[in-house]
């Protein structure tokens, strides 16, 4: 198949001389232009049959659904079926268009338009969706974000769709466009699973040479799947490769195949005893896999901006800037490149950027040579992705421009509401608080290797040269919730810093491992930590003594108040010198004699409130008011003279508009790999992961269960994340320690419908594999039926011969009545169950202690039909026409297993 010599503009393909023109950002086959323009604006959305339009040539849009998948076919593209979605063709090209629900009633809101390009797609293919993007883009608006996308390197938002994972199958589709055929067990065909956060499968040749030892391989015969891992597959790679074949399990056998999982060879005899009747005798040893390209968080940080503009009858290209970037140098009469050090390329399209501009700038993505499958994204104004917005410093929506006050501004309104904080959890999130701070407090300094209490009397009093741990208990529907602060002052030493962390560990192996760690150094402090010491809050200079207080007092102490209220005030000592103060603020003046509390001419009522209660924790001297431009003498003398210092209005504090982004960290093979999620959900968090959410003001690391073995690195990814960033991020940015079942609403609230219970009974992969697959009986029957024939072998290749496929298929009639899921009718459990018996002599009775004659592999069936209804919430024939590991599954939950 021939590739691209370039992916935008005008370019010939290698072997063809077949010339392309790029139209909209897409390729297109060259010919008449396309069709009379579209009406601009949005698909009217509205649920109709999934055909094409007739006068346009474009679907209708389902307004019940966020995916829509198109396929070229005969020069046409062609609805796929949703059941059908995360298969791919490899000589199609598809068009993939999102419109999340949640954005549907809003104007103007992003979509995602997706182009993605089979290995062996052909050109006519290409030019067909090209030019279907062409008009699909034109339809929709401005707002629309679009992606080229090559198989095999998807960007992680086309790959976020598709759960459990992308299957790429080999050829084209049937002229039937039968895209999954269900209940069909004439099948044999071999997956390479790829398990990484974004499962994908191939089909591969059905050969022991398409092996190796760190991948996972699907044998699928239809009426049995064999899961085959390498042995240096990770157990959460086993667990995503399992998910997919249950997925396959259910989409294509309704749930009748049976699984069969190695995991060791040595004692999965039977199923390899299968498999060598397949694939013949493995000859030589299985080779190790080489490790997939991964861009490291360095080379995402390689940004560099490149500016396209007409001067004359000209178009130029001029690299404007390297991170960190300013979102002030985009232009809305220009058009932007931006590499991402060839990770990925956006196309920037300012809303009055010329067509010549448009043309120039996709001709130009990828100049420097980089691959064909190379992601592009181009971007329209107004309709940046979370990922672009984030490659530039600070980033300010239309929305925000004229808002000056979010999240901590709502606290100076109203008083926290600790009931709604724990109802709403994106309340909680947004502001950054999980109560009002009234909960007990607790505080040790570090002081050499150990952790000493500070009197309550001193909790609000910090010193710049120590370390200081803060736990915080408050209550959540009635159970304790804890918080720990580790607090950094910037003078401490880098043994107090050491010993901070380890007296911290302590603190957690004795509350049972369910602290929530979070690492704050000094001067950014979250609104929390300032709540809960109710504007009290006071960093001396210097170190804290055996007691707790600090140091003596010098003879002129400056000390800057800053904040309105009791959730957001704090104090910081400062030089003691008249350039320090500021026309914003009040200061507080401690001097051997008296004190001066001076007010600048732009405080507020509200400052000036929360200065005279804090000023008593600093000095209980007698303390004298000054209002700016009217000092006493003294007061400069003690200041060391005058001196300028900042007297202008200070400007609105810069609200940036960030999405979260979650990302999966894993260091498997180098340096750290960050695997986005987008779109995420409770779901994308897994007991095997380590996640990464980004909220822009606090970095998150959570621990899944199974994954607290990485909990000492996980602090030092985040600030190596932090220190990568290619916005030039503070590396004093919160990061806050989460362990799964530990979740705080700060934690939570930044995902749709949180289920705090989706944990409790959530089986771990050995367990799904020991007792949840129900695949025993079918595997011993499959190997009987195996070494009922003699195995011809082929010459060619030692496969199995036709006897053996005939025994591990059967005909499609025999399969259907051998994987019945539930029991037959008139036999198993149904038949068994002569007589009804009460539930409490069968829920969560030990086998000795059932009545007698009753079997305990089926105790379920002796329930009377109303009480089965009413424990298992569906009828017995419903029940027995699920899946066997299904009906183990409930059976577990409910106390009948």
């Amino acid at each position: 198949m021939p590739q691209p010599d370039k992916c935008w503009g005008v370019s010939c393909w290698a072997g063809t001389g077949i010339q392309l023109q790029c139209w909209g950002g897409q390729w297109a086959e060259p010919g008449p232009e396309p069709g009379p323009a579209l009406p601009t604006g949005r698909v009217k959305e509205r649920a109709v049959s999934s055909r094409m339009d007739t006068n346009r040539g474009l679907p209708a849009i389902e307004s019940h659904r966020d995916l829509h998948i198109w396929i070229t076919e005969n020069l046409k593209m062609v609805p796929v079926p949703e059941r059908a979605y995360g298969n791919f063709f490899e000589e199609h090209c598809y068009i993939v268009l999102h419109v999340p629900q949640s954005l549907k009633t809003t104007s103007g809101a992003p979509k995602d338009l997706h182009y993605w390009v089979g290995k062996e797609a052909g050109v006519e293919a290409q030019g067909t969706a090209g030019s279907f993007v062409q008009h699909l883009q034109e339809a929709l608006g401005g707002a629309t974000v679009q992606h080229r996308e090559a198989q095999g390197h998807e960007s992680a938002c086309f790959r976020s769709y598709f759960r459990p994972g992308i299957i790429y199958r080999k050829g084209g589709l049937a002229s039937a466009l039968k895209h999954v055929e269900t209940n069909v067990y004439n099948i044999q065909r071999l997956l390479h699973i790829r398990a990484g956060k974004h499962v994908s499968a191939s089909e591969v040749e059905l050969s022991w040479h398409s092996f190796n030892k760190s991948d996972i391989f699907l044998l699928d015969l239809g009426k049995m799947m064999i899961q085959w891992n390498g042995p240096k597959t990770s157990t959460a790679e086993k667990a995503r490769g399992l998910a997919l074949t249950r997925s396959l399990q259910d989409r294509e056998r309704g749930g009748r195949a049976q699984i069969g999982v190695v995991d060791d060879e040595a004692e999965a005899t039977d199923l390899m005893q299968i498999m060598e009747a397949v694939l013949g005798c493995r000859v030589g040893n299985l080779h190790t896999a080489m490790p997939s390209k991964s861009t490291d968080q360095l080379q995402k940080a390689n940004v560099r901006l490149y500016h396209v503009y007409e001067k004359g009858k000209d178009v130029v290209i001029q690299e404007l800037s390297t991170c960190p970037l300013a979102q002030d140098l985009l232009q809305k009469e220009d058009c932007y490149i931006l590499d991402q050090g060839g990770f990925k390329i956006y196309v920037w399209q300012g809303r009055m950027t010329s067509l010549q501009e448009k043309k120039a700038a996709f001709s130009r993505a990828l100049a420097k040579g980089y691959p064909s499958y190379t992601n592009v994204e181009v971007v329209d104004e107004g309709a940046e992705s979370a990922a672009f917005k984030q490659l530039f410093r600070s980033w300010s929506g239309e929305q925000r421009k004229n808002k000056h006050l979010r999240g901590m501004g709502k606290l100076l309104q109203v008083k926290l509401d600790v009931g709604k904080l724990h109802s709403h959890p994106e309340l909680a999130a947004q502001l950054r608080m999980v109560d009002d701070g009234s909960g007990k407090v607790e505080v040790w300094y570090i002081q050499g290797s150990r952790r000493q209490p500070v009197d309550p009397m001193h909790h609000g009093q910090l010193c710049a040269g120590n370390c200081y741990l803060v736990l915080y208990t408050y209550q959540k529907m009635g159970l304790d919730q804890y918080i720990l602060y580790l607090w950094q002052g910037l003078q401490a030493t880098a043994h107090e810093i050491k010993a901070l962390k380890g007296n911290a560990e302590e603190l957690d192996l004795q509350y049972h491992r369910a602290l929530v760690q979070e690492h704050v150094t000094m001067g950014s402090e979250p609104p929390h930590f300032l709540a809960i010491f109710q504007g009290q809050l006071v960093i001396f200079q210097g170190s804290a003594g055996h007691n707790g207080k600090g140091q003596p007092e010098s003879a002129t102490r400056l000390f800057h108040v800053q904040g309105t209220d009791s959730y957001n005030t704090w104090t910081l000592e400062v030089p003691a010198r008249a350039s320090a103060l500021n026309s914003n603020d009040i200061f507080l003046l401690a001097t051997a004699s008296l004190c001066y509390l001076w007010f600048g001419k732009g405080c507020s009522g509200d400052q000036r409130e929360m200065a005279r209660t804090v000023v008593t924790v600093i000095s209980r001297k007698d303390k004298e008011m000054v209002l700016e431009g009217q000092e006493p003498p003294h007061f400069w003398e003690a200041l060391g003279g005058r001196a300028p210092y900042p007297s202008s209005k200070r400007l609105p504090e810069d609200v940036s508009d960030f999405q979260p982004r979650l990302f999966e960290c894993s260091i498997q093979t180098g340096p750290l790999v960050l695997t986005e999620v987008v779109f995420f959900s409770q779901e994308d968090l897994d007991k095997y992961d380590v996640m990464l959410l980004d909220t822009w003001e606090e970095i998150f690391l959570w621990l899944g269960a199974a994954a607290s073995e990485w909990k000492q690195e996980a602090v030092a990814w985040g600030r190596e994340y932090l220190k990568t960033h290619p916005a030039g991020r503070s590396l004093a940015t919160p990061i806050v320690l989460v362990k799964q079942g530990h979740e705080p609403p700060t934690f939570t609230g930044w995902f749709h419908n949180w289920d705090p219970y989706k944990w409790t009974n959530n089986q771990s992969y050995e367990e799904v594999v020991e007792g949840g697959l129900g695949a025993v009986s079918a595997i011993s029957e499959r190997t009987a039926q195996v070494s009922s024939f003699r195995l011809s072998r082929s010459p060619r290749n030692g496969r199995a011969g036709p006897l053996a496929l005939w025994a591990l298929k059967g005909s499609k009639d025999s399969s259907e009545n051998e994987l019945e899921r539930g029991p037959k009718a008139g036999s198993g459990p149904r038949s068994v169950a002569s007589r009804s018996l009460p539930q409490e002599q069968l829920r969560h009775q030990a086998v000795e202690d059932l009545p007698e004659g009753v079997d305990p592999a089926h105790k379920e069936s002796y329930l009377s039909d109303s009480d089965f209804q009413d424990i298992f919430g569906k009828s017995k024939e419903e029940f027995y026409s699920m899946a066997k590991w299904r009906q183990q599954q409930q059976k577990k939950q409910l106390g009948f297993f």
